[in-house]
């Protein structure tokens, strides 16, 4: 099975791209790992960047709600492909289709 679910904020503002039988966003994920180092006893923060392709409908709800800073959760699966840049070189890329996106709210605005 093929499944990945990540929560994490949107990392730039979402693209829109429009085919002749519907949208295509794609967007940025960045997801944290906090984590206290062993070897030091100090606090670490890794962040991890992905890339996520949303298709239809589900596209066109991203488009209306996502901006850059929001918390989201994303249900997808993980999918690789290439192609040739400019420059003749080939470049891979790892990306999640998602198939569900949801706004999470900030504990902050939980509260409230």
């Amino acid at each position: 099975m093929n499944s990945v679910k990540l929560v994490g904020n949107v990392g730039r503002e979402i693209t829109v791209k429009e085919f002749d039988k519907g949208k295509m966003v794609t967007f940025s994920l960045a997801t944290d790992e906090n984590y206290v180092s062993k070897k030091n006893n100090e606090d670490v923060k890794n962040t991890t960047w992905h890339n996520i392709v949303v298709w239809g409908q589900l596209a066109q709800h991203c488009e209306r709600t996502l901006e850059k800073g929001k918390m989201v959760s994303i249900e997808g699966r993980l999918g690789y492909r290439q192609f040739v840049n400019k420059d003749n070189q080939t470049v891979k890329i790892a990306e999640i289709t998602a198939f569900k996106v949801e706004e999470v709210p900030r504990k902050a605005e939980a509260t409230v």
